[in-house]
Order: structure tokens, then C-alpha cells, then sequence
């Protein structure tokens, strides 16, 4: 089967939580919205070094996931109703990272699942490295048929996405941290796309929201969104992070006449 006519990506940072991930695959949420590839940060390793899934889902992990599997911060879901012969995994070298390709009479997507350490800029470091390094893949050409998205955790405020008056979370180390990021999403000619100002982040102590997960696509590409927004309902158990729903449209492009 290939992708229907939309793609919709769900993706959460499920705080390692069985129960939260768990009662995410089994209720009927995903296939009510019709999620075709779910993006997991921080997610639920057993005790075998797998994640919690489903017969309804093919699970992706990190290249370097066999290493140290306990250490794995990212996991991708693709539905099964998607032939495998329209994707496959890029080789990233970390375990907070997942590139997927996706191909098909539709257009190239590339989508990566990233989670970021609060206090290092080694994943933003390897992503621009990589970017740089499969230039010709990533490229979208004259054509632009090629598409890019970066999603996950990021770790990072500024107040170009948090909320501008709220300066307790602008120290001069955390603006210059998020200052590197935005800088490889600006080499990698990506925008943001969940709109400016929308929290995704409650922290369990003080209970003040904060904006740490991102959706980034390729400038060239805006205009296959047809959805961005967080799904306040359906926080889920045991996590302090609210759930991304993104629709994009079919992605080929129309030849002009």
C-alpha cells in the first residue's frame, strides 16, 4: 500500500514511560487521525532492548542502537500499511537521531526523529555534518521535489518560538546554545513550522510551560502543510510533553503548463 493522499506524523517526547507509550499505540487515537509514521523521543526500552509497538507498526531505531540499546533516546514507527519498498533508514551516528527516507511517485521526504541534549551541541554539530555530507541526496533541485523535516526535542528556548515576556528562560548561555541551532536550521534551509508562541512543555516542578519541540522544513516545502499544532487532549500518562500533529500535503509538485 502507498502513502494515502496526505502524510501525518504524530510525534511526543513520552518521558520513557511504558504506560504513556502503551496507551498511545493501543487506543484508537492514531487511526482515527490516520498517522502514518510516529516520531518518539525518550521512548519505553524493555528489558530485550526493544521498544513498545505493535503488529501495526514497524519500529526503527537508531543506527547505533545495538551499541548501548538502554541509551537509545529516538524511536520511529511507520505504519505496516506502507510497503517497505517506499522507505528506508539512512545510516546518522548517534542514538538521539533517526533519519528515514521515504520515496515514491509522491515526491523524496526525508524526516528526522532528533532528540537534543539540554546541554550539549553535539547532535546539532553531527546534523549539519550530515547535511553537509549528503548534499547531493538532500538537495531539492530545480524541481524541489525533495523535502525536509526535522522534528523532535530540542531542548532549546529563544523567544523566536517561547513566549517573549517570559525572560526567566533567556540566560545568555541558553540563548547562546539555542543561537547554534538555529543557525544549522538556517544552513540546512529549513523554517519553522509549529507557529511562534505554542507551548509543548510543562516542567513538573514549577507547573510553567515552555516551547521545547520543534517541527523545521525546508523553506521550499511550506506550503505542503496543510496542519501544525500541539493536541492538548491527548497528553498521555507519566509524560510533560505535548504531542505534534503535522499533515502535509501529497508531496509531488504540479508541472506549470
Amino acid at each position: 500500500m502507498v502513502l494515502r493522499n496526505n502524510l501525518t506524523i504524530w510525534q511526543q517526547n513520552v518521558n520513557k514511560s511504558p504506560s504513556c507509550q502503551h496507551d498511545l499505540l493501543s487506543s484508537n487515537v492514531l487511526s482515527q487521525r490516520n498517522i502514518d509514521v510516529v516520531v518518539l523521543q525518550e521512548p519505553s526500552i524493555n528489558a530485550y532492548n526493544y521498544t513498545v509497538a505493535s503488529w501495526d507498526w514497524t519500529s526503527v531505531y537508531p543506527s547505533m542502537h545495538a551499541g548501548v540499546p538502554d541509551k537509545t533516546r529516538a524511536v520511529t514507527l511507520i505504519s505496516s500499511q506502507i510497503c517497505s519498498d517506499n522507505w528506508n533508514q539512512l545510516d546518522f551516528p548517534s542514538r538521539d537521531v533517526i533519519v528515514t527516507h521515504c520515496k515514491g511517485n509522491w515526491g523524496e521526504l526525508v524526516v528526522f526523529n532528533i532528540y537534543n541534549n539540554s546541554n550539549s551541541n553535539e547532535t546539532i554539530n553531527l546534523l549539519t555534518q550530515f547535511h553537509r555530507n549528503n548534499s547531493q541526496l538532500l538537495d531539492a533541485g530545480e524541481a524541489q521535489n525533495t523535502h525536509i523535516l526535522w522534528l523532535g526535542d530540542f531542548n532549546r528556548h529563544h523567544p523566536h518560538w517561547d513566549d517573549p515576556s517570559d525572560m526567566r528562560l533567556f540566560t545568555r548561555a541558553a540563548l547562546d546554545m539555542a543561537e547554534v541551532l538555529i543557525e544549522a536550521v538556517a544552513e540546512a534551509g529549513l523554517d519553522l513550522v509549529l507557529p511562534s508562541g505554542i507551548p509543548t512543555h510543562v516542567h513538573n516542578v514549577t507547573k510553567h510551560w515552555s516551547r521545547l519541540d520543534q517541527v523545521f522544513i525546508s523553506e521550499h516545502s511550506l506550503e505542503l502543510v496543510i496542519t501544525c499544532d500541539t493536541q492538548s487532549n491527548q497528553r498521555g500518562l507519566n509524560t510533560d510533553h505535548l504531542p505534534i500533529l503535522t499533515e502535509l500535503k501529497p508531496l509531488h509538485r504540479q508541472k506549470s503548463h
